[in-house]
């Protein structure tokens, strides 16, 4: 192409020089290290609902997942990549001749022709593209889910810190004198 290419032109090189294989590609892994990011972003809030941070006003600290709570887990049930090009290129050529004679007294000739040629070439290019994803939300895997309620037993099992409280300011006295 010639050095005065537009910005359109450019742009279109860049798309036919990266080729759809590679775009599938890019977008496979683009939605792997997202959904990888999704569940480790659920894990942690897994970790953080195991903390018992909740008094539900008996002096007794629960944990949400004590509560029945769970995470929300996520997960991408399809990513479409959709790319859309338009290639107009049109050529016309034109030919046009012209002619005139003229005879004049002694034999005198004269003639003139007049000829024109054109070509016009033009390019036109139309381009679009668009990512979507669809994020779904899950329970969470069956095993985790397991060990969360097992957790959550052995919280509900074992004594939990108390909340404190008013002080009975108790001072044991003994007797009298």
């Amino acid at each position: 192409m010639p050095n005065n290419t537009t910005q359109g032109q450019r742009a279109l090189m860049t798309v036919l020089d990266t080729p759809l294989p590679d775009l599938v590609r890019r977008l496979g892994l683009a939605v792997a290290e997202a959904q990888q990011a999704l569940d480790v972003n659920s894990l942690t809030i897994a970790q953080r609902m195991a903390e018992p941070n909740v008094d539900l006003g008996d002096g007794r600290m629960r944990s949400l997942l004590g509560l029945g709570f769970t995470p929300s887990f996520y997960a991408f049930s399809e990513a479409t990549l959709e790319a859309k090009l338009t290639f107009t290129i049109r050529e016309s050529t034109e030919f046009t001749v012209g002619a005139s004679a003229s005879g004049g007294y002694a034999g005198i000739f004269s003639a003139s022709v007049n000829a024109e040629y054109s070509r016009k070439y033009g390019f036109e290019v139309q381009g679009s593209s668009s990512i979507a994803a669809r994020l779904v939300s899950l329970p969470p895997p069956a095993r985790l889910h397991q060990l969360l309620n097992e957790i959550a037993a052995a919280q509900e099992a074992s004594p939990a810190p108390v909340s404190p409280g008013p002080s009975s300011g108790g001072s044991t006295s003994s007797g009298s004198t």
